[in-house]
């Protein structure tokens, strides 16, 4: 449906709330009759609240201009409203006026205005976009830091907040990219949050006898150590020519959004995966937290004969998990494992990775899904690496409102760029009970270190 037809929608729709708002001011509305009008009234106001909102989302601000429609003017001049005439009528039965109770009357006038008074809201999808496009241009310099508040963006002392429509995108794109999200527990918070991990196992006691007065039930106790994720402050830049942003028809909040999903990304992950970024290190990182498997027998992927060898390997493996976490735990591997697992038979010649598409996942090696990412590579990419357990284990923290944006104009002006830096407040750690390992990680070839 288009304006036109809207707004005369909205036109008949008001019209006739202001007839019957004067017919009720005038006490023209008979008791056995309010019911009736009652409903009439509660149809309309929806109505009028479905179109204004239709005209809100086609860019009209939900209401008839009163200049270029005066019959959509809920507060038409008595002198053209002949419905509206404000002096009783002599002849009027004032038993038949007082028979509307006060209560029910001031009702139907209460919905009659909420009615004549609507205005349009957005739809979710037409406020986030506009909000997308608002951000987009500012952070380019399109659009000046009034206007931007004007439309909803928080700035301030040179940085602006990215709006959680935006934030929410970029996290998406993170939990498709960053399988610790994805396969992790991930919590919203507002500060700190602590986790109890289990460092002494509580003792059963078993007793054929009854118990008496002087054999009572010896107490056992379970100790919990706390693992604080503490939130760290990291930041990701991006880089987009002035060209790109320049040019006509060239989707900006598109180029813009991308960029920073991309740069954010690759600085999360790597914190995640390795936490090697010197300054701000991650001690719970899955390569520094996960337990070290070592060979035992050694595999040299290069030599003929290896696949039995590194058969062997993952069956034992797989085997170090205790049953509690193994029944939950699958696979994680980088590029190099997959290419040299998709060359591996079993000892009875079977592919030992096979296709299973059925949880979405694609892949299972020795009963377990498996997925594979380059955030797992060692030190050297062409270096097969194997992650295998439980990765719920691996919590991670987002605090709410923590990400932020700023603007470097001035540093790369001299190569024609505009720079994007991005704040947020995250953690991520590996926590798991020492009895109960929740990960361990196999890279092929690695020596245990000498007294290990």
């Amino acid at each position: 449906m288009n304006k036109k037809q809207l707004l005369a929608m909205q036109k008949r729709n008001k019209a006739r709330l202001a007839t019957l708002r004067g017919q009720i001011e005038r006490n023209e509305v008979r008791a056995e009759d309010l019911e009736a009008v009652e409903e009439e009234v509660s149809e309309l106001a929806e109505e009028a609240q479905a179109i204004a909102d239709a005209l809100a989302n086609i860019g009209d601000g939900g209401e008839a201009d009163p200049e270029t429609d005066p019959e959509a003017d809920p507060e038409a001049d008595p002198e053209t409203d002949p419905e509206a005439d404000p002096e009783e009528d002599p002849e009027a039965d004032p038993d038949q006026r007082s028979a509307i109770p006060t209560e029910k009357r001031d009702k139907i006038m209460s919905r009659i205005g909420i009615g004549l008074s609507t205005r349009g809201a957005k739809s979710t999808k037409t406020k986030e976009k506009e909000i997308r496009s608002a951000f987009a241009n500012f952070v380019a310099g399109k659009i000046t830091e009034s206007e931007a508040r004007s439309l909803g963006i928080e700035t301030g002392n040179g940085s602006v907040t990215v709006p959680e429509v935006i934030a929410s995108e970029v996290i998406s794109y993170a939990q498709e990219e960053n399988l610790l999200r994805k396969y992790g527990s991930v919590h919203k918070t507002k500060g700190d949050v602590k986790y109890p991990v289990l460092v002494k196992k509580a003792d059963a006691n078993v007793n054929k006898k009854e118990r008496a007065a002087g054999n009572p039930i010896p107490e056992t106790t379970i100790e919990f150590d706390e693992i604080l994720l503490s939130p760290s402050e990291f930041d990701a830049l991006a880089t987009v020519t002035q060209k790109l942003l320049n040019m006509s028809g060239a989707p900006v909040e598109t180029i813009v959004i991308d960029e920073l999903k991309k740069a954010y990304v690759r600085k999360e992950t790597n914190y995640m995966f390795n936490g090697d970024d010197v300054g701000n290190e991650n001690p719970g990182a899955l390569a520094k937290k996960s337990v070290k498997y070592y060979e035992t027998t050694p595999v040299d992927i290069t030599a003929a004969g290896y696949s039995q060898k590194l058969y062997s390997q993952l069956v034992k493996l797989k085997g170090q998990p205790v049953t509690e976490v193994l029944k939950k735990s699958m696979w994680i591997v980088n590029r190099a494992a997959l290419t040299v697992l998709e060359d591996m038979t079993d000892t009875t010649g079977r592919p030992l990775l096979h296709q299973d598409a059925t949880d979405g996942v694609g892949y299972k090696l020795l009963g377990h899904k498996l997925d594979f990412t380059d955030a797992a590579d060692g030190e050297d990419a062409t270096t097969p690496v194997f992650y295998f357990g439980d990765f719920k284990a691996f919590h991670i923290q987002d605090v709410i409102g923590g990400m932020q944006l700023q603007k470097l104009l001035e540093t790369y002006a001299s190569t024609n760029r505009v720079g994007f830096k991005i704040y947020n407040l995250l953690d991520g750690q590996l926590v798991y009970s020492p009895f109960e390992p929740a990960v361990y990680r196999y890279e092929v070839g690695a020596t245990a270190p000498v007294g290990g």
